[in-house]
């Protein structure tokens, strides 16, 4: 113990008196360590990490395949719900829920929440009881009974201050009065959804239950010692009993169904959460790995430069009797303090980084409130600071405490020019460097490219920061009549569009990258479909006279809906440019043909062929979308079809000011004083939420490629400038012999040309493999575009050449009698 607190002490000296050594060393190590520990941060919070219920491994999303439509995930309906809760043989319990948001009265002054729809075994299936009150049952499942609603911890606190005779008390929720019967703990985190102010109970009524409507997300509970293979041939057993034990809805057929290839996809329920994030994460992983890699190398070089110093120090001590055991130990230790050093100063560094890496994260990344600074992160940290120092530390270890220890007083002092052999190590450094650079510098590249194709895609609307969206929603239960829903509604749109500095208003089920999604399919009277043969699904809106214009969304051939289309309930549709062209080849050829969803329902006349919208996100193409008015009959098989939960688009100069908005919710009220405004945002808001995934992604390999630059470059710096130093007297007697300076400085360029060219060798063979890795990331670019990898080449030999000419200049230009002299 003496022994090694003896050497701690001599290492810290040693440190102590090479300070810019020591803090060079440091400060690349922290930078390598820091950055990893902040993505690992994220990545341990959001992949790593177990799901906040009790064994959280026990827990399925029940979701399902349908090939026959080419589809991955297809959601929960009632009919498999019933069949799948009463005849499995998998699952401890199984319930469903869906997302849903209400209108609250009666209880301070009106609003609109954020709430989630459950089935009875929802809430047990997770594990969480509630603080107070009771679950739902199957009682309050059912059709009829009295209406009843749990609160969540938060809105219990923020409605009712807390107290806790709550529970027992009534309130309104869309027109309804229902009886509080219990309150979430404050830990309870549904999924990872906003967190809701109520949760509701889901009321099926089997009697009523036909096939279809697959709106719902299921979620089991696996019984102890079943795997998800199992759960998923549970499942495949039991989807033919689904289509015997329910009827088809009216206009379709059970062979409609059955040609689906309706087939199980149960999935850890961590998986639903996650969702598609994991791949991203584990890039950006990979991508600061490599940076940590490279940190090492200079860290790795900046030693040997040190242990080379002090090669005479280590022959004379080996030749005093010091063991290559204890000068070797003495190295690792003296990396190792660097190292833990370097990590402590780098996790202070990822402290900082962390809170940018959550403000920059995309919309929708899951999970984030899980991101921190915890127990596994400090692991991590250790771990990657106790790798660092070896990776660094042990080429000088093998290089100067092995065979060649008792070499230095032999070779003479410092006037010795360095031979090749002395560069090999440093120079194979500076290769991976280079080569680890050229990398994330290629996958960076990928990602500018991506963005910037982003950016010149016509969205199908133009000026999103210019128009203000906001959500109504008015309650059957408030009004009844369908067609006083609808004069409400375009009252509303008349008050609103009176305001100053308003150009027009509409409104629709959803505008365009909202998240609002209606697929169904379409019929062509005009085609002709075999038997049970399903068209393929289409986007649903519904939207009121007006829209296109306000969003600016381009009418290619025919006309808007009207309002007398709305009120005498004309059987008419209109389509995007794409699902024509589909269809008839030519836009104009559209106008006059008819479309039905069912057999039931009116054939409708397309009146008009708009432009195409990205809709579900500038990454991916266009959808073919059908536009249906607010207000129809005989659709889907219902009677009346009326749209009370509508989003409000309104086009001004003012949109996403508050002096706008001012003057809106009195204009809504002045309609209807109970209805409160939701989603309260700028179009532009959903089109910068649609690229946040790639910019995100950019931004962070931009960093990375941008850290391993400048540690590629600055390696490059070292192996050139201590190349120069080490050769000083034979540039003396090249340029007393009469060689030209210019030709001295080429040489070195050349040669750091030339390890920046096996570099790039080397990377280009690495990225070929890694690119891939980012295809399901890039939009319009190939993962080997020849102009990303060609302005990669140019800007790393730019910056290589750079790097070589800076310290051989500065050696070129020295008196050969001086640097004669000083050997």
């Amino acid at each position: 113990m003496e022994s090694f607190t003896s050497q701690l002490r001599q290492v810290l000296r040693r440190l102590w008196r090479a300070p810019t050594f020591t803090c060079i060393t440091l400060i690349t190590l922290a930078v390598g360590v820091g950055a990893n520990t902040a993505v690992f941060s994220v990545l341990q919070g959001v992949l790593l990490k177990p799901l906040p219920y009790p064994h959280p491994d026990e827990l399925v999303g029940v979701w399902h395949l349908a090939p026959g439509l080419g589809l991955n995930n297809v959601n929960m309906a009632p009919s498999n719900y019933f069949i799948y809760r009463e005849q499995n043989r998998t699952f401890e319990d199984i319930g469903v829920y869906q997302g849903d948001s209400v209108n609250i009265t009666g209880v301070a002054e009106p609003e609109h929440v954020p709430a989630v729809d459950v089935t009875d075994g929802v809430l047990p299936v997770l594990g969480v009881s509630p603080m107070l009150g009771r679950w739902f049952n199957r009682t309050d499942d059912t059709p009829g009974s009295p209406e009843t609603v749990l609160l969540t911890y938060g809105y219990w606190l923020r409605k009712f201050g807390g107290d806790r005779s709550a529970v027992g008390r009534t309130i309104t929720v869309d027109g309804k009065p229902r009886q509080i019967i219990g309150v979430m703990p404050q830990q309870f985190q549904f999924l990872d959804w906003e967190t809701p102010a109520l949760i509701l109970p889901i009321r099926f009524d089997r009697n009523k239950t036909a096939l279809g409507q697959f709106s719902y997300d299921g979620i089991a509970r696996l019984k102890p010692g079943v795997k998800l293979p199992q759960a998923n041939g549970d499942v495949a057993r039991m989807i033919p009993t689904v289509w015997e034990s329910f009827p088809s809805p009216p206009g379709f057929s059970i062979t409609l169904f059955k040609k689906a290839q309706l087939a199980p996809n149960v999935q850890s329920l961590k998986q639903d959460v996650v969702g598609d994030v994991g791949k991203l994460l584990w890039i950006l992983m990979g991508s600061i790995g490599m940076v940590l890699l490279i940190a090492c190398a200079n860290a790795a070089n900046l030693l040997l430069v040190r242990a080379e110093g002090r090669q005479q120090e280590f022959a004379i001590r080996s030749a005093l009797g010091a063991s290559r055991r204890r000068i070797s130990g003495e190295l690792l230790l003296e990396s190792m303090v660097i190292g833990l050093c370097g990590g402590t100063l780098g996790l202070a560094l990822a402290y900082g980084a962390l809170r940018l890496l959550v403000a920059l994260a995309p919309a929708g990344l899951p999970r984030v409130t899980e991101i921190g600074i915890n127990i596994p992160v400090l692991a991590f940290t250790l771990t990657a600071s106790l790798l660092a120092s070896l990776l660094s530390g042990m080429i000088p270890v093998v290089r100067y405490a092995g065979s060649r220890l008792g070499t230095g007083l032999r070779e003479g002092g410092r006037a010795l020019s360095q031979g090749k052999e002395r560069h090999r190590t440093r120079n194979v450094l500076v290769v991976i460097q280079v080569g680890l650079a050229f990398v994330l510098l290629i996958c960076s590249g990928l990602m500018i490219r991506t963005f910037r194709a982003l950016t010149h895609v016509n969205p199908g609307f133009s000026d999103p920061d210019q128009v203000q969206t906001l959500r109504l929603m008015i309650p059957e239960a408030e009004v009844k009549d369908d067609e006083k829903v609808v004069r409400m509604e375009e009252e509303i749109m008349r008050k609103i569009a009176a305001i100053q500095g308003v150009s027009s208003v509409s409104m629709a089920n959803s505008v365009p990258m909202d998240g609002g999604q209606w697929h169904d399919p379409v019929f062509a009277q005009d085609h002709n479909y075999g038997e049970g043969e399903m068209p393929p699904l289409r986007l649903f809106k519904f939207v009121a006279p007006g829209l296109f214009q306000t969003l600016r969304v381009p009418m290619v051939v025919g006309r808007d809906f009207t309002w007398t289309d709305i009120y005498d309930k004309h059987p008419v549709a209109i389509v995007s440019e794409n699902f024509a062209r589909e269809y008839w080849g030519n836009p104009a050829n559209a106008l006059g043909k008819r479309i039905r969803v069912s057999t039931k329902d009116d054939w409708r006349e397309i009146v008009g062929v708009v432009g195409d919208v990205h809709d579900e996100g500038m990454n991916k193409d266009a959808p073919k979308i059908t536009y249906w008015p607010i207000y129809v009959t005989r659709f889907e098989s219902d009677m009346v079809h009326v749209s009370r939960w509508l989003e409000f688009a309104i086009s001004s100069p003012r949109a996403g000011s508050e002096s706008l908005m001012k003057e809106v919710r009195p204009a809504v009220w002045s309609v209807d004083a109970n209805l409160p405004l939701a989603d309260v945002r700028t179009m532009g808001y959903y089109y910068t939420k649609s690229m946040a995934r790639t910019s995100f992604t950019l931004v962070m390999l931009a960093i990375a490629g941008g850290m391993a630059l400048l540690l590629g470059t600055v390696g490059l710096y070292g192996v050139i400038a201590y190349s120069v130093t080490q050769r000083t007297r034979e540039i003396g007697i090249r340029i007393a012999l009469g060689a030209q300076r210019n030709k001295i400085t080429s040489m070195f360029v050349r040669q750091g040309l030339i390890l920046a060219g096996v570099g790039m060798a080397f990377g280009l063979v690495v990225s070929v493999v890694t690119t891939r890795l980012l295809a399901s990331l890039l939009f319009h670019v190939m993962p080997k575009d020849p102009m990303t990898y060609i302005v990669v080449c140019v800007g790393l030999a730019l910056a290589a050449a750079l790097a070589s000419y800076l310290p051989s200049r500065r050696t070129a230009a020295v008196d050969p009698v001086e640097a004669l002299r000083a050997e």
